[in-house]
This record gives C-alpha cells, structure tokens and sequence, in this order.
C-alpha cells in the first residue's frame, strides 16, 4: 500500500531529552518514517547540534517550531513533512499542536495533551474540525498482550466487570535533584512546565488511561489522596485514587515516584463476575486469564500464535518466546498511525486495527483527571474520621 515513506518533523527531542530519542526509535522501527526536519530545541545552538548530530539537511534545521512550520509549509507538497512529533515538556504542548494543525500537518503528541484542561478542550475542539490525525503517545496501550486483555473483555470473557486494581510505582524522585543533576526531575517537579500535578500528571494518568482501555470503562468519579513527600517540592510524589466507573464498577489507582528501588513495574488487574486477568510490564509477553472453577490459563506474547485476536497479532513483530517491550509498544502506535495516515492519503479505508491508538478523547480525560484528582486530594470532606 505504501508509496514512499512518510516525512516527520521533530519539536523538542534536542540534548538532554529522554523521550525525543525514545519517539526516534519508535518512528524508526518500521521503516514507513523519515526523519527530515526539526526544532530540536528552544536553544537554536542546541537544535543545531541535535539537527546535525541526526544527519538532517541544515536547511531544515530549524531555531523555533514556528519557523519550521512556516517553511516547511512553503515546500512543495511532495517534500514536506506530513506530520510533527512533539516532544517538548507539557508546557510546551498545546502552542505546537495548535500550529501544526492550523498549517495543515497532522500531529503525534508525546502524553499529557496539555497543560491544563482548558488547553485541552480547546484543542479538541481544533483537532475535530481540522480532519487532520492525532495521536497521543500513552505508550502502555500499544503492548500486544494490553490489547488481548481488552478484546477478553470486549467479547464478554470476563463477564461483568466489578474490580479493576491498577498500580505504577517508580523509585526515581527517592530524593531531591537539582536540574543540573537530572533534567527530567527539574521540570517534572516544576508546576510552571508540568502543570497541578506531579506524580498524578506523569504517571497516574497512563494508569487511568491503562485502566479505562482495558476495560472499555469510563471513569465516574473518584476520591484522592495524594502526598508531597519531600521538603521543598511542590508537586504530588505519591498518591492513591479510589476510583468509581460508569457501570458501577469500583477501582484503586496506585501511583508512586518514591518508592524507592522500583523502576516501572506498570501493573492491572480485572475482575469480573465469570473470570479476572492480570498483566504487568515486567513480563510483558505474559496475560494471565483466571476462573474461579478451573486452571489459571496463561496467554502469551508471538506472531505465531494462532488464538490470539487481530489487535495483539497486528501489533506483535516476532514469533513466540522473543521478549518485545516499551520501544515496540511505542513503535506500536506510531505505526498505527501511520498506516492510518496512509490509507488517508491514498483515499482508502484503513483497518480497524489500525485504527487503534490513543488520540484527542484519551487526551481529554486524562487532563480532566489531572484536575479532578487535585482537586479532590485537597478536600477533606471525603474522609470520615476513625473512631473508637
């Protein structure tokens, strides 16, 4: 189907950044994107040394995002970018997107949408009457046995759904940085460049995502607690959510920066009335389906395995037994989006698989999450106090 590769452009991404190489290699893993144009940096130095350093032509090196969209949408339609990569700190979101779509480039976003929920909304708004493609990189959803897990839902495996634990503990703000020792935790711990929430706009927002796409719930209403560790921070580090869905079904969320010595252990657990599942990043080729009248039955990860559905086996690259991981659940939604992107330009219908990737709706919620789960961890009329 595909006639060339796709041109990307990148936004952010420069030295120092984690996740402009992690999108790189997700573009990259398939072979359908081009890396041809950048600002890499709000520092023009800087995005001339990153530009340089990833072999892009000089002349589509670019000192601000601004310029490139500009310029690029000058070229001739046949060697433009068609789409932008954004991966600057969230309060460098909306502005970017907001552009690239008012100059016709479709738009892949690295999570939260924005930085606050108004911003949100708004770009929903534009995102929707453009017709241009969106996709917000919640990278979890793009693991093959994630996938599996929704469609045992969809197709009724587990019955009514009445439980869903979701938990994500990291280690890595144990203690304070400055922003010469770590960059990430210098604007992470920033309100200014992250937003209201800390811990809960990082990482507790991929765990609602995890929880609301597995389940194919929406999420009611909720009860926070959320703690700032750390003398002089000023955002969440630790928090619990109770969580409460639209089919009456009740959650936990459990999200963590300081617990220190874990990495990235993501982990969910569903229960229904017929049967529950479980899944977890740390052996992420493992979905284990449990009744409560038979053997346990363990469901594995590979390109060859005849009973897994058509939304695992589309996002699975390598035959049974070889391990795949964060940068192809990554690479996952890139190329969904791509092949998307795709058949759109070719006037075709892309498959329902393809179609599968987080976008504007995702992006939404988790902002509105953000907001409610600060505003709710700063009341105290949601606790009822212990008495003997």
């Amino acid at each position: 189907m595909n006639q060339r590769k796709l041109r990307m452009g990148m936004i952010g991404g420069g030295p120092g950044s984690f996740i402009g190489a992690v999108h790189r290699i997700a573009a990259n893993m398939d072979g359908q994107i081009e890396l041809v144009a950048g600002s890499f940096s709000s520092n023009p130095e800087k995005s001339q040394q990153a530009g340089t350093d990833l072999f892009i032509d000089n002349k589509r090196i670019y000192q601000s995002y601004d310029e490139m969209f500009e310029k690029e949408k000058q070229l001739p339609e046949g060697e433009r970018i068609d789409f932008v990569s954004i991966v600057t700190p969230n309060h460098v979101h909306f502005d970017p997107t907001l552009k690239a779509l008012q100059h016709g480039f479709h738009v892949v976003l690295d999570k939260p949408m924005t930085l606050t929920y108004e911003e949100a909304t708004q770009l929903n708004k534009v995102i929707n009457e453009s017709g241009l493609l969106f996709c917000l990189t919640h990278t979890y959803t793009g693991y093959p046995m994630v996938k599996e897990a929704k469609q045992l839902i969809t197709n009724g495996t587990l019955g009514n759904i009445r439980k869903i634990y979701v938990e994500y503990p990291q280690g890595w703000l144990w203690k304070s940085f400055s922003e010469e020792e770590n960059k990430q935790a210098g604007w992470r711990t920033d309100p200014k460049r992250s937003g209201v929430a800390g811990c809960m706009g990082d990482i507790g927002t991929h765990a609602l995502n995890l929880a609301e796409y597995v389940s194919g719930l929406k999420l009611s209403k909720l009860c926070a607690d959320l703690n700032t560790t750390l003398p002089g921070r000023v955002l969440d580090d630790d928090g619990i959510v109770l969580l409460k869905f639209d089919n009456g079904a009740s959650g936990v969320l459990m999200a963590s920066q300081i617990a220190t010595g874990a990495e990235n252990n993501l982990k969910i657990r569903v229960y229904g009335d017929k049967a529950g599942l479980e899944w977890q990043q740390e052996d992420a080729n493992t979905l284990i389906l449990r009744h409560p009248e038979q053997p346990d039955q363990i469901f594995r990860a590979g390109a060859n395995v005849p009973y897994l559905s058509s939304y695992a086996l589309a996002n699975t690259r390598t035959p049974a037994g070889h391990p795949e991981g964060y940068l192809e659940a990554f690479a996952n939604h890139y190329r969904n989006f791509t092949r998307t992107l795709q058949a759109k330009l070719q006037g075709q219908e892309p498959e329902k698989e393809w179609l599968d990737f987080p976008g504007t709706e995702d992006g939404v919620r988790g902002m509105a999450f953000i907001e409610h789960v600060v505003k709710s961890g700063k009341s105290e009329q949601k606790w009822t106090k212990f008495e003997l």
